[in-house]
């Protein structure tokens, strides 16, 4: 006897990264961040005493949204403190679309989309991107077309790396009916010659939500802790209405606090993986395996004829290193290859050189 809706029956769940036990594995496939956290978080952590463990959290979050307001130029009404970026994702969907309203993304993106769409009975319209990754220019009609609520553009583009500029989202958002919900993940990593400052979006729009963690910029992925900024017409029926009575747990509250607050030593990580990804980058596309530029922290590279992406990718596993392989249209061919220690890099560098110049990887 099964006990689930039909559509939830119906439906294929999102399939995570692997996660490998053995820490001595070369673990560049899930975009860790590959340098420790700050260390005041690990203050943070160590300060938590058995009462503060006792009570409850505050339910709102408070000081994070302080912090994170004055961090970004906003108020703290702009600002929603979430489990992780995903929990965002879902209260978007439960706040803003209908069951059985379209939500819609660019194709391909982030496969935890359709995923929560299904789970709350939306179908979901894709619009497929150009062949370097751009969105095509009629993209808000087809949104707006179509019915769309709530439009997700992830930007950096996972798995690709490009970035869309603050003010093709601002068109964008003109444009659009809906909600804009743009995820920024990986925006930590954007170089800062380009002066990307998307936060001018939410002062500008009403209908403009960003999506901000801390797993990759701040190293703390195993804490899952997230944020939305957004006008306070968008954050407020979040915060008082669909999200969980206590979202956030004090622990994840006082260490995310506690990241804000050192920027600096966290802005230290993500130069050096931007270094790193730039000389990667040079060496994958000097052995045949040409990445577009990316403004991540990864590389999406092309290796060649059918089959081969997934021979590199199974041969570089027997060899501890875990890079990740999407068997999608568009993706077959590519190995999306999270940027790492000059360490781990010069590991899967080499391993890599080897495997495009033998046959063990199926060419």
């Amino acid at each position: 006897m099964r006990y689930e809706r039909a559509n939830i029956q119906a439906m294929a769940g999102y399939v995570p990264g692997e996660q490998p036990g053995d820490a001595q594995v070369i673990k560049l496939n899930t975009n860790e961040n590959p340098y420790p956290p700050p260390q005041a978080v690990m203050e943070a952590l160590h300060s938590i005493t058995p009462d503060t463990l006792r009570r409850y959290p505050p339910p709102m979050a408070d000081e994070f949204r302080r912090v994170a307001a004055a961090v970004h130029g906003l108020g703290a009404e702009n600002v929603l403190a979430t489990n992780a970026g995903d929990e965002l994702l879902r209260l978007a969907i439960t706040t803003f679309v209908e069951p059985g309203q379209p939500i819609g993304t660019a194709e391909p993106s982030y496969s935890l989309y359709p995923v929560l769409a299904e789970i709350h009975g939306s179908p979901v319209v894709r619009v497929e991107l150009q062949q370097d990754w751009d969105l095509p220019a009629d993209f808000s009609r087809w949104m707006n077309d179509a019915g769309v609520r709530l439009t997700f553009i992830v930007n950096p583009h996972a798995p690709s790396g490009k970035l869309v500029s603050v003010d093709r989202l601002a068109k964008i958002a003109a444009e659009l009916r809906g909600v804009l919900l743009v995820d920024e993940a990986y925006i930590d990593f954007v170089d800062p010659d380009l002066r990307h400052d998307s936060i001018e979006l939410v002062r500008r729009f009403e209908n403009v939500l960003l999506l901000r963690t801390l797993s990759k910029g701040y190293s703390l992925a195993g804490l899952r802790f997230g944020y939305g900024l957004g006008a306070a017409s968008l954050i407020e029926p979040m915060l008082t209405k669909t999200k969980d009575s206590y979202n956030t747990d004090i622990i994840a509250q006082r260490l995310a606090t506690a990241a804000l607050q050192s920027r600096d030593d966290a802005k230290r990580s993500w130069q050096a993986v931007r270094s790193e990804r730039t000389r990667v980058t040079e060496a994958l596309a000097a052995m045949g395996l040409p990445c577009p530029p990316s403004q991540s922290n990864f590389v999406l590279a092309a290796a060649g004829p059918t089959g081969r992406a997934r021979g590199i990718y199974e041969s570089l596993k027997r060899r501890n290193i875990y890079v990740r392989y999407f068997d999608q249209d568009r993706l077959r061919d590519k190995l999306r290859i999270t940027i790492g220690t000059p360490e781990q890099n010069n590991a899967l560098l080499a391993a890599l050189k080897e495997l495009t110049q033998s046959a063990e990887c199926g060419v």
